[in-house]
């Protein structure tokens, strides 16, 4: 008589995995991480080029605007095909080189600006290794905070371009810019986790969309980590 067979399955934190969606799981967060990490060395590669070249400032509103609309237009059409991943370099690079500008310019108006950037890099690594391995650990779900991060993330966006258009006529108002990248950095480490459980529980099968979510949060983490770091340890 033929019996059968069930898919094996593990309890995790009180939750059941079936062996299947264990191994469906490790293999995109495998695979995410992969495409993350090739998609930071080529950001930081076109950070360098831009620093040396030594852009304008100007130019990382300008790569951050095409950025965006990749993000918004490009990324979702392509994300299922192989064109996906070269899209991915597009944006990552793209960010990367509006990058370089913007430590240019924190090496350039503090003594200890290369101390700054190297401490926000060092403390954007740690924080982004640190809860990645607690998502994967715990394996816990955090698809709640989804709604909130999302209406956060608008919220502190909106009041980010509402400071610069006040900044353009003469208006700045810096406890708000600090108040803004205070925001973003918090919301970027509930974005890491959100998103990092969302691969490990497999809410989230693709691994291009997977890897540009992650890199966009680390890029305003450490984006954020910088001004505030600027602000308190910057020595003029």
């Amino acid at each position: 008589m033929n019996q059968r067979q069930y898919p094996a399955a593990v309890v995790h934190g009180g939750r059941t995995f079936e062996h299947g969606a264990l191994e469906g799981s490790a293999k995109v967060l495998r695979q995410t991480y992969m495409l993350l990490s090739a998609t930071l060395l080529f950001s930081a590669l076109m950070a360098g080029v831009s620093m040396a070249l030594n852009v304008p400032l100007g130019i990382s509103m300008i790569c951050s605007v095409i950025s965006i609309g990749m993000l918004w237009f490009v990324v979702p059409r392509t994300a299922n095909s192989e064109a996906g991943i070269w899209v991915v370099f597009a944006v990552t690079g793209l960010l990367g080189f509006g990058l370089g500008p913007v430590i240019n310019s924190y090496i350039g108006r503090y003594a200890n600006g290369g101390q700054i950037v190297m401490l926000a890099f060092g403390l954007t690594g740690a924080i982004f290794v640190g809860l990645s391995a607690y998502a994967v650990k715990t394996r816990k779900d955090f698809s709640f905070m989804r709604g909130f991060l999302v209406s956060g993330v608008m919220l502190a966006f909106v009041l980010s371009i509402g400071l610069l258009v006040a900044s353009m006529f003469g208006f700045y108002f810096q406890p708000l810019a600090l108040g803004i990248s205070a925001m973003f950095a918090l919301l970027m480490v509930g974005m890491i986790l959100w998103q990092t459980g969302d691969i490990v529980n497999g809410n989230e099968t693709n691994y291009v969309l997977a890897t540009i979510g992650l890199y966009v949060s680390i890029y305003n983490l450490f984006t954020s980590l910088l001004h505030l770091l600027g602000f308190a340890q910057g020595e003029e």
